[in-house]
């Protein structure tokens, strides 16, 4: 199915940050870059040596894997620095990574909703404060910020995740129009439910899958790869002229506009 996937010419030796890109929708987002010919640099906490090695197999480009826990802010700031020593001006931001933990409200004290915040919300703030100078530099680029459907849902059973959810496509649309002046391009991006290994291992149950089934308009599930030619049109010059969206990929449940 990757191999379907479109070219962007303008994606070839492209300088690409994602957090979270060794697992899940990212490690699909790092091969599909690397599809591209793009210079990708990753953030992951867990080991990802592996990976690297599978992808440079696959793709014949090798990612420049960071161990870094996102909500360790210098840690963050430090890996953009290093992928822009690597590779040059980071020119795409994929503000990927996230945790869906579940929970409910009367469970929730303050260091799990802080916690839940410095994932979800604020590590993809300082991660755009990080790029701003590099994309400046390089006369634009383009920050993709992965919210959830689950908040235009208004779903019930992680309401903090919910919250940080929404507050990414506000803060997407702010910071479309502070960076606008210099080229540098801010969307959200709302998966449906993708059926990544770990949301198989924790939360698809057979009738849970088939009541959200119900509420798509098309019926097939949704895999990472899925996600991938979203990103990477709002990566490429081919959206040039968009900002301060949100994209929805989802196969039909929720509208916009």
């Amino acid at each position: 199915m990757m191999s379907e996937i479109a070219t962007y010419h303008d994606l070839k030796d492209a300088s690409v940050f994602i957090t979270g890109g060794g697992s899940g929708i990212g490690a699909s987002l790092t091969e599909g870059f690397l599809r591209q010919g793009a210079k990708v640099a990753f953030v992951q906490r867990s080991d990802s040596s592996e990976f690297v090695e599978e992808m440079f197999d696959k793709t014949g480009n090798r990612p420049l894997f960071i161990k870094c826990d996102i909500t360790d802010t210098a840690a963050l700031q430090g890996a953009v620095e290093q992928a822009g020593a690597a590779h040059g001006p980071v020119t795409v931001l994929v503000n990927n990574a996230a945790n869906d933990k579940r929970h409910s409200t009367l469970e929730v004290d303050e260091e799990f909703w802080d916690w839940s915040m410095a994932i979800n919300l604020k590590a993809y703030f300082f991660a755009a404060q990080a790029v701003l100078p590099q994309m400046k530099q390089a006369g634009g680029g383009s920050i993709i910020n992965f919210s959830s459907i689950s908040y235009m849902m208004g779903n019930a059973g992680y309401p903090a995740y919910v919250t940080a959810n929404s507050g990414i496509n506000g803060m997407s649309r702010a910071l479309a129009r502070e960076f606008g002046p210099d080229r540098i391009r801010v969307n959200a991006l709302a998966p449906g439910w993708v059926l990544t290994q770990k949301q198989k291992d924790l939360w698809v149950t057979p009738e849970g899958l088939a009541a959200h089934l119900d509420r798509q308009c098309l019926k097939d599930t949704l895999d990472p790869d899925d996600i991938v030619g979203g990103v990477l049109f709002l990566a490429s010059k081919a959206s040039r002229m968009m900002t301060g969206q949100a994209m929805v990929i989802d196969g039909g449940v929720v509208v916009t506009g």
